[in-house]
């Protein structure tokens, strides 16, 4: 079979389940995994044949993919701020929300030198490894409750090439930090089990639920339990960073202000949402 050929089978055999724009999308990422090509190359090579062998790597991934199973676990990584990181059914695939979470923290502290910064709740440590990869100055430790999260934050830390200090430990039962941070940053469980309505099956039925959801009846858990610790653990001068649920911005920001947070700043992301939080301390 003639790989455009394969392509337009694909792509009917997804468009039911997904729109036409990801589908596409799944086709170029396959595309680079399998064959090493970009969507440009299929065009330039319009009677590439594909290999029988070939076929069967490809409908493998289809029938996952016809499963809703997110294509980064089929292969087993992403890609978040130019860097590639490896991800699992133990970690949540990182958004792009948090990719402007990240570039908001470097744009406002890259000038600052010498710093400790923490990332709490690191998963796959996208957010601790690439604040480390881009702010050459600052010691960067990150906290998970997941054993199996920090195994894949080490090596994704490896392969990066930075130094993470991970640290695992739960951040409810925990009473205060180790040392004061400069920056502490946060990307906690924020879904409502009311707003599941609104995932789509391939997050509510691969995606780790100890990352995504909070009871209705405490969105704010996580929130109000790093906002104490970060009262005593801030440096002077310290800045504490949420990606938060976007139906709860003034909520979250009332909680920082009734906590004695000066100067707390509500910023929405590209779709314009409300999506992060930075407090004073």
């Amino acid at each position: 079979m003639k790989l455009k050929d394969y392509r337009t089978q694909f792509l009917n055999t997804l468009t039911p389940l997904y729109d036409a724009m990801e589908a596409e999308s799944f086709f170029s990422i396959a595309l680079g995994e399998l064959k090493g090509w970009k969507r440009s190359d299929v065009a330039l090579n319009p009677d590439a044949v594909l290999s029988d062998e070939e076929i069967t790597n490809w409908n493998d991934v289809l029938a996952e993919l016809e499963k809703q199973r997110p294509i980064q676990y089929i292969f087993g990584k992403t890609h978040f701020y130019g860097l590639e990181f490896e991800v699992n059914e133990n970690t949540l695939i990182p958004r792009p929300e948090t990719e402007e979470l990240v570039e908001w923290i470097l744009k406002e502290n890259q000038h600052r030198g010498k710093m400790k910064v923490l990332d709490i709740g690191t998963g796959s440590g996208c957010i601790a490894i690439s604040l480390a990869k881009n702010l050459l100055m600052a010691e960067v430790s990150a906290i998970d409750v997941s054993e199996k999260a920090l195994a894949v934050a080490e090596k994704n830390a490896e392969a990066n090439d930075v130094t993470v200090h991970f640290l695992l430990k739960n951040i409810l039962e925990t009473e205060e930090l180790p040392v004061t941070y400069d920056i502490i940053v946060s990307n906690p469980p924020y879904v409502r089990e009311l707003e599941k309505a609104e995932i789509r099956p391939n997050v509510l039925e691969f995606e780790p639920h100890l990352a995504l959801f909070v009871e209705d009846t405490d969105p704010l858990l996580f929130y109000r339990k790093i906002a104490l610790l970060a009262k005593a653990g801030l440096a002077e001068n310290g800045r504490l960073y949420f990606e938060i649920n976007q139906y709860l911005g003034n909520e979250t920001v009332e909680m920082l202000e009734s906590y004695g947070y000066k100067n707390v700043t509500l910023k929405k992301d590209i779709y314009g949402s409300d999506r992060m939080v930075l407090a004073l301390g």
